[in-house]
């Protein structure tokens, strides 16, 4: 499928011929958020932790005598019922992440390329870098009317990391880190020439 290459002032540079395995595919919209899942499952802390009855602080000593007293029987003034007793199946620290077969991963990152493509909102960059001031990138990302985008080469320029680094809306990621769930999440997908071969031999 044939594209038009536009610079970051909006100007045509020429057209580049985007593989039809990896923009042209039947989005599936089910690999996308299974994706999408797996990636925020995997970035959850897991930090999250309560006591239990065996390690909030008090007495072992059993309340009261076991019979004759008319009451319920109390083995702990630690457990559960008592006032700063132990909490009962509170969560605790762990890893939320699971696995996810890498033929799922790479269809789900095909079909979120695909879909921008199909949705009209696939641009090919030249190059992302030159600039380096943030105000002048602000500048030209507003002409471009872009409400928010994610801009991907095969490497990330330094200087232009450091320009795209304050604008709240725009995100630079080199090819290797192109994920689902940031193009999902950005109205635009702003590929390099550079970014569109390295996609190529990454997803080959």
């Amino acid at each position: 499928m044939q594209a038009k290459v536009i610079t970051l002032d909006n100007a045509e540079v020429g057209e580049i011929e985007l593989p039809e395995a990896l923009f042209g595919a039947a989005p599936r919209a089910d690999l996308i958020a299974r994706v999408v899942q797996w990636q925020l499952a995997k970035r959850r802390a897991g930090t999250h932790k309560v006591k239990g009855m065996g390690e909030v602080q008090g007495t072992t000593k059993k309340p009261y005598r076991q019979k004759g007293t008319g009451r319920a029987r109390q083995g702990s003034l630690r457990a559960p019922q008592f006032r700063k007793g132990g909490i009962v199946h509170g969560p605790v620290v762990r890893d939320h992440g699971y696995s996810l077969p890498k033929k799922v991963r790479r269809a789900g990152l095909i079909s979120a390329l695909s879909a921008k493509a199909a949705e009209g909102k696939l641009v090919v960059l030249d190059a992302a870098s030159g600039e380096t001031k943030t105000a002048a990138l602000a500048a030209k990302v507003k002409a471009l009317g872009w409400s928010s985008a994610l801009i991907v080469d095969a490497t990330v320029d330094e200087a232009f990391g450091r320009a795209v680094r304050n604008l709240p809306k725009v995100q630079v990621l080199p090819s290797v880190g192109a994920n689902v769930y940031d193009i999902v999440k950005h109205d635009v997908l702003a590929v390099t020439r550079a970014g569109v071969e390295a996609l190529k031999e990454r997803l080959a």
